[in-house]
């Protein structure tokens, strides 16, 4: 146990402590961004921010993973802002961390086994696109001043590694360029030009609702969409960081962990939030791999809005942008172009699709969604074809066996009635099943009619090698050995 805590929080003290730095620089103007979308004053996402960030390093499965307000979730919450007000936003978010926290006690984590390679790699290549666009407004219609103080950030993120890698190149960048902006007076865009930074500690407080049926009428449907946003989200993050840094991390206490901690949030006045794999990987790429990085960089954003807000607010814009466009190009799976060819077609669809819902629908959720039904159907499609039933006849003509290999399910009960001939004139079938499986009430329904039309015809039918798993669906859905049966057929 000890050994536990001392590789999460210690065995990279220096490391997470910078990178926690620079992903509190990065969340600021993201925090203040997101409030603006969901209608509400900025302090509510960066409360939030610094909560999330600090609850999840306690409570969260995967170190070095940052979660704060994000504008997945902030989308979410824009129509009970405009319909209800902050205090409904503020009981809503609680309720998320409690549904959360149920999910986590269903293990519902173990769930993203079923997301496929290619909707997790769709998913990124999304999430990049998006970050990087993103950026663009703040590259339109502007100076050439801003284009020079953002060429000349990618130049230090980039170039800066080859002098030294002690220190993180995304904060000598955002340094510099603060710097030079102050030397050379710029007149150019500032954090503090997105919103008003809080210039007080966040306290306790209860949200301002009436505690009946009504209210959670509702703030229900919202909850549950932030849940499951936030969950799919933080869930996907949680595999990219896996990923990255070769480790593995308990889904299941993530969600209870977020849960947690969108009910401190939503009890100091924040917004619900989620993982982010922008910072996230700015985390993994400035050094952080503990726990201690989520907690610094929560730590230092609450100390830089409120003490130091002054200096935060003279940050240009051009030098955050610069790192949120190595986010973008670090993030995008640039492999996965190649292997359109190299992969099977459907593989290639799959990654497609969840590239092009989650970019135009801008909702992450829907991408992932499209993506795992697709994946589903063709891997039910595959599945369904690898089915075969080998046929042999007795030596003395009288019967005929069919031996079925492979699943049968719903996607392959149709292959399974037409591989049988109930016209062929013998005295007994039968049907060795031993090397197959039987899986549904479809498969059932399928042996059903086959046993059924093979008694019509006269024909005397044995099933036999049932495994264990497929008697026992047989036993408790087949009809074919009910009295009867097949004059139920025939009719």
């Amino acid at each position: 146990m000890k050994n536990k805590i001392r590789q999460d929080w210690l065995s990279n003290v220096r490391g997470d402590l910078l990178a926690g730095l620079v992903v509190a620089l990065a969340l600021i103007p993201e925090a203040i961004a997101f409030s603006i979308i969901a209608g509400v004053d900025p302090k509510v996402g960066l409360y939030a921010s610094f909560c999330i960030a600090v609850v999840i390093a306690f409570t969260g499965g995967r170190p070095g993973m940052i979660s704060a307000a994000t504008g997945a979730m902030a989308l979410v919450m824009v129509t009970l802002v405009k319909d209800h007000g902050l205090q409904y936003l503020l009981a809503a978010t609680v309720l998320t961390g409690v549904l959360q926290i149920v999910a986590g006690a269903l293990r519902l984590g173990s769930l993203m086994r079923f997301v496929s390679r290619s909707v997790i790699t769709g998913f990124v290549n999304a999430l990049a696109i998006l970050i990087f666009l993103a950026q663009l407004p703040e590259l339109t219609n502007v100076g050439w001043q801003v284009y020079a103080m953002t060429a000349a950030g990618l130049a230090i993120i980039y170039g800066f590694p080859y002098i030294t890698k002690a220190v993180p190149s995304p904060l000598i960048t955002i340094v510099v360029l603060t710097g030079l902006a102050l030397a050379l007076d710029m007149d150019i865009r500032t954090v503090g030009d997105m919103g008003q930074l809080p210039d007080s500690l966040p306290v306790f407080l209860l949200p301002e609702v009436p505690l009946n049926w009504e209210t959670l009428r509702i703030i229900f449907p919202f909850s549950v969409t932030l849940a499951v946003v936030g969950l799919l989200e933080s869930m996907m993050t949680a595999s990219i960081v896996d990923d990255l840094t070769d480790t593995t991390s308990n889904k299941n206490r993530e969600c209870v962990g977020q849960g947690v901690a969108n009910i401190a949030s939503g009890f100091i006045g924040g917004m619900a939030g989620c993982a982010m794999i922008g910072q996230s990987v700015i985390n993994v790429k400035s050094g952080g791999r503990g726990r201690l990085s989520a907690l610094a960089a929560g730590s230092f954003l609450l100390i830089m809005v409120v003490f130091l807000g002054d200096w935060v607010a003279r940050i240009p814009m051009a030098a955050l942008v610069a790192v949120m466009i190595m986010v973008a190009i670090g993030t995008f799976n640039w492999r996965s172009l190649r292997q359109l060819r190299e992969h099977p077609p459907s593989s290639s669809i799959v990654m497609v699709a969840t590239v092009i819902v989650t970019v135009t629908t801008h909702d992450l959720a829907q991408g992932v969604f499209v993506g795992v039904l697709l994946s589903g159907l063709f891997f039910a499609h595959k599945v369904g074809r690898i089915l075969r039933v080998d046929r042999s006849l007795s030596s003395d003509g009288r019967t005929r066996t069919y031996g079925v290999v492979g699943q049968v399910f719903f996607g392959s009960s149709e292959a399974f009635n037409a591989a049988f001939d109930f016209k062929e004139v013998v005295d007994v079938v039968c049907i060795d099943v031993s090397r197959a499986h039987f899986w549904d009430i479809t498969a059932v329904s399928a042996l059903d009619k086959v046993v059924l039309k093979f008694k019509r015809e006269g024909t005397e039918v044995e099933v036999i090698g049932l495994n264990e798993a497929s008697s026992t669906m047989v036993d408790r859905f087949a009809v074919h050995d009910k009295p009867g049966a097949v004059e139920q057929l025939m009719h």
